[in-house]
Order: structure tokens, then C-alpha cells, then sequence
């Protein structure tokens, strides 16, 4: 006679998501839902933040950063997470804290390969990571729309209905995110095929695709047909100063020993199967690249390695600095701030690149952090400037989702969906701050102008 099945008592995980999601809830009454529509008072003096900065760049290379950030308020915006975070303590902050990316504007999401070759769209820059309240990486999010769409020439109703937009997809991922375990998260990605797929307007669909396309020819054979030429019977990098200046001479200066000790320590960061994999590529030609607009001017460089049977990889090394956000979140827990960049990397991001590492450089003196990567690796990315108001809509609510999924990994998301809610309190607050923040951006990007304009600040623009 079979035995009768007992019955299936209720999961504990249930009860206690139950009881987060509820003390999530009782946070309103210290931080009100609405309380994150108000923008800084008592503010740092931003150039200051600014200007501070460049005291730790190379010196050439400042000018051209200005002259990037002198383009637009957006630009302005994209170069300006010091300030930000500066203005971010200044406003009603929860406790309610995860590994955050620090900079999570429009333009530092995109498309890249993942280790299957399969294209996903994810955050792709985390030199600011680190833990801090999950609502700072919302506003930086929901800023940056609000300054996009003004560059763009949006409508006021269609700003705000693409930052609210953003604000809803990343509230109510999180509290789909909240209700599934935490090895399923750890597989889920956004895939860009079957987005390309859903979307109903023909145009969209086409500029997403060509944007698809464009990104899987990115790689390290198509990097070397771009940034090498042939010089004595092999390929090295050439040199457009000051964009890209080969630093031959300069690693002669520092050693083998040196340089040899760099590598090393970066290898020992990844895992065996990544270092004997790069065991069969040597070493043939390093050189300064510029990237970005607030990363000009720190120590970036790109390395071209060959195997022995001549197939060529690029890898990038950059150089990681304290993030902005220690001084309001607290230090770092690594000694290395490459390591506190490829951590806070592999707790966020759905999927990673396969070299990713650190090491630090020790040279006449001075210790200098960096992480790896590689350099283009199906990498793309999506120009907020070139969309119509229905498709940065779109993209500005696929990146709340994908910003609510790398928080998901790493927070506690049945407490945060619990302090947000179900209805639009908090889209509407996230909504009301963007446009008053909007306006210090554009205030501040004039400030910066003038500096400009009066020889304050040298910038060098169209570089």
C-alpha cells in the first residue's frame, strides 16, 4: 500500500520576503516616497568638484576633456558624477543600499558580446561602483533623460513621459525581479535580438538593427584593420596625437621587470583557464587612447597581443581612481580600486567579458590602479541625440528595467519593491526632481561656458 504524500508546508523564503518587503514599506515614514522630488540645497560650488578633478589627470589631456563637456548640458552631465554625488547627499537618502553603478547615465548602458557571442544590452561603465543607496543610480538614470530630451528638443509632456517611463519599468522590475530566486536571476540577461524583434515600428526596428550589426563587427580583427598598420613586417598601433600616442619608448623607460610584474598581477586575477588562454598571446604594441568624456585625461591604454600563429586580441587597461561616491558612502572595501571596479562589475552586469581584471602599475614612485578589458568586443551603443521622442521613450524604459535587474543582483529587491510601491508615487517624484535637476545641469553648464570664455578654463574642443 503506497504511503500517503505529506502535505507541502508554505516556503519560510515566503514569509520572510513577506516581512522585507513590509519593513521596505515602513521606511515611508522616514523617507517619504515623495520627499525624492526635491533637488539639492547648500550646494558645493561645482566648478570647484570640477577643477578639483583635473589635478589628478594628465595635463595635456585636461583641455580636451573640457572642450568635450562644453558641447552640451548632456556632455556637461556625462563628465560630471563628482557633482552629482556631491548634490545627491544633499537630498533625503534611504538606507536602503546595494552595489550601485555611481554613473548610471543614458549613455552607460549598450550592447556588447557575451562569452556565447550572443549580443546583450547591459551597464557597461562602473569606474564610480560601489555600495550606496539604490536611489542615487535611479536619479542619475532619470536626470539624464530629462537632459537628453532637452537637447533633443522634446516636448516638456514628452521628456517627462520618457523619464517617468524609465522610473516605472525600474520599479516594477524590481518587484518582478523581487519574486525570483536568486540563481535565476543570476541567468538572466536582456538578449538584444528578441528586443530588436518586439519592437512594432519599422523605423526602430531598423536603427536598433543597424546599431546590432555595427556592434557584432566590432572585435579585435576589425580593431586592427582600424588602429594598426604594418611597420617592419609587423603590425603596430599608430599614433594620431593626441587621441592615440604609442608608448614605446616611454614602457623602455620603465622596465621589463616593471612591466612584466603589471601583467603578471593582472593574470593572477583571473581564473586558470583565462590566464592559459592568454598564455598563448604575447605582447606586441601599447599606446594611450582617449575614451569617453569624463574619462579624458586618466591614464587609458589600449595593448595589441598576437599568438603565435599571428591572430591578433586588443585589451584595454584604464586606469581606476577612488570613486566619487566614497566620500559620502564610505571607502572602498578592496585595497585596489581596479579591484573595487571589476567586483562591483561582476555583482551588477548579467554577463561579463572574460578578461576582466586588475593590477597596479609601480612606477618611479607612484602606484597607479587599473582594471582590463577588452577593447571592442561587439561593443555598441545607442545615440540618445539621434532618437524621436517614441523610440527614447522606449529606450529610456529599457534601461530602468536593466538598471532594476543590476540591482536585483546585488540588493535586496522584495525590501526596496516594498519601500516603492505599486502605484506612480515615486515615478512622479523621480520625474519632478529630473526636471529641477535638468535645470542646475544647464545652469552649470553656463557656469562652465563662462569659465571657458574667460580663460579660466582652457578647452580644446572638436578633438
Amino acid at each position: 500500500m503506497a504511503k500517503k504524500s505529506k502535505p507541502i508546508p508554505e516556503f519560510h523564503h515566503a514569509a520572510a520576503a513577506r516581512a522585507r518587503r513590509e519593513e521596505g514599506q515602513d521606511r515611508r515614514a522616514i523617507v517619504p516616497l515623495e520627499s525624492h522630488a526635491s533637488v539639492p540645497s547648500g550646494r558645493e560650488d561645482a566648478m570647484d568638484i570640477i577643477t578639483a578633478q583635473d589635478s589628478s589627470r594628465l595635463p595635456n589631456l585636461v583641455p580636451i576633456r573640457h572642450g568635450r563637456m562644453s558641447v552640451s548640458p548632456f556632455t556637461f552631465y556625462r563628465a560630471t558624477a563628482a557633482v552629482m554625488a556631491s548634490d545627491l547627499s544633499r537630498t533625503p537618502t534611504t538606507d536602503l543600499t546595494l552595489q550601485i553603478c555611481g554613473d548610471a547615465h543614458l549613455s552607460n548602458f549598450g550592447v556588447f558580446s557575451g562569452p556565447d557571442r550572443r549580443l546583450v544590452f547591459d551597464l557597461n561603465d562602473f569606474d564610480e561602483t560601489l555600495a550606496g543607496p539604490f536611489e542615487w543610480d535611479v536619479k542619475r538614470l532619470a536626470a539624464s533623460i530629462t537632459v537628453a530630451g532637452r537637447h533633443n528638443d522634446f516636448k516638456e509632456k514628452e521628456i517627462r513621459r520618457a523619464t517617468r517611463s524609465a522610473v516605472t519599468a525600474y520599479r516594477e522590475g524590481l518587484e518582478r525581479l523581487s519574486h525570483i530566486a536568486p540563481l535565476a536571476l543570476n541567468y538572466i540577461r536582456v538578449e538584444i535580438e528578441p528586443v530588436i524583434q518586439s519592437l512594432k515600428d519599422p523605423t526602430m526596428r531598423k536603427r536598433a538593427d543597424k546599431v546590432s550589426q555595427k556592434a557584432q563587427l566590432r572585435d579585435s580583427i576589425s580593431a586592427v584593420g582600424k588602429l594598426t598598420e604594418i611597420v617592419n613586417g609587423r603590425h603596430q598601433i599608430v599614433s594620431r596625437p593626441p587621441l592615440i600616442i604609442r608608448l614605446d619608448e616611454q614602457l623602455a623607460a620603465t622596465g621589463s621587470k616593471e612591466i612584466q610584474d603589471f601583467f603578471g598581477s593582472y593574470l593572477s586575477t583571473l581564473p586558470h583557464h583565462r590566464q592559459h588562454l592568454l598564455s598563448r598571446y604575447a605582447v606586441v604594441d601599447v599606446a594611450h587612447k582617449i575614451v569617453g568624456v569624463g574619462s579624458v585625461g586618466t591614464r587609458c591604454m589600449i595593448v595589441l597581443l598576437e599568438s603565435g600563429d599571428g591572430h591578433p586580441l586588443f585589451l584595454q587597461f584604464k586606469e581606476a581612481g577612488p570613486s566619487v561616491l566614497e566620500p559620502y558612502c564610505g571607502d572602498s572595501p578592496y585595497s585596489e580600486h581596479g579591484e573595487r571596479v571589476v567586483q562591483g562589475q561582476r555583482l551588477m552586469q548579467t554577463t561579463g567579458d572574460i578578461f576582466l581584471g586588475w593590477s597596479q602599475l609601480h612606477r618611479e614612485g607612484l602606484t597607479t590602479d587599473f582594471y582590463f578589458r577588452q577593447l571592442w568586443d561587439g561593443k555598441g551603443s545607442f545615440d540618445p541625440e539621434g532618437m524621436r521622442p517614441a523610440g527614447f521613450e522606449l529606450y529610456a524604459a529599457v534601461c530602468g528595467d536593466t538598471l532594476a535587474l543590476a540591482h536585483a543582483r546585488s540588493g535586496d529587491a522584495s525590501m526596496i519593491s516594498g519601500y516603492l510601491g505599486t502605484d506612480s508615487t515615486f515615478d512622479e517624484a523621480i520625474t519632478d526632481f529630473s526636471s529641477g535637476y535638468a535645470d542646475i545641469i544647464e545652469a552649470d553648464h553656463g557656469v562652465h561656458a563662462a569659465a571657458i570664455a574667460s580663460g579660466r578654463i582652457e578647452a580644446i574642443r572638436d578633438i
